[in-house]
């Protein structure tokens, strides 16, 4: 499973014109799943990012989590994550879960982040999205994690 983190001072995501997900401060998580994920490896990597020391303390150095800050989760399911550019000129995503499997993980690690957190937002799934940041420092970290 992938997820892109972008440590944000703000975030939403749009469908149709209509804010559905929108944060302050904290991370927003573009999050694909892929071929053979489970829901074990979607934890591992909620536990990781949870706990990931990203924010600055009182001396500016990233020392703190999402959750020592009390920042919130934008989750976006983002599939093209998994592109691979390697042949040719058009993505293919040929790693990608399948659509039935990449909703079901995906909505797994959005009810597993809801259960550890205070603040989670969310876009929706294989909706056309229109996701809107400010990214803070810039700060954006790719995360990968397997069974």
């Amino acid at each position: 499973m992938m997820a892109l983190l972008q440590r944000v001072s703000e975030a939403s995501v749009r469908v149709d014109g209509e804010v559905i997900g929108q944060i302050g401060k904290g991370l927003l998580v573009l999050v694909c799943a892929e071929k053979g994920d489970t829901e074990a490896v979607a934890d591992k990597l909620l536990t990781k990012l949870l706990k990931l020391r990203i924010f600055g303390d009182e001396s500016g150095k990233m020392n703190r989590s999402v959750q020592d800050v009390g920042g919130g989760l934008l989750l976006v399911s983002q599939f093209t994550l998994a592109a691979d550019v390697a042949g040719g000129n058009r993505p293919s995503f040929t790693q990608a879960a399948a659509p039935e499997d990449g909703r079901r993980l995906y909505a797994h690690f959005v009810a597993q982040a809801q259960k550890a957190h205070p603040v989670v937002q969310t876009g929706r799934f294989a909706a056309d999205m229109k996701v809107a940041l400010v990214n803070d420092g810039p700060v954006t970290i790719p995360m990968r994690m397997t069974a």
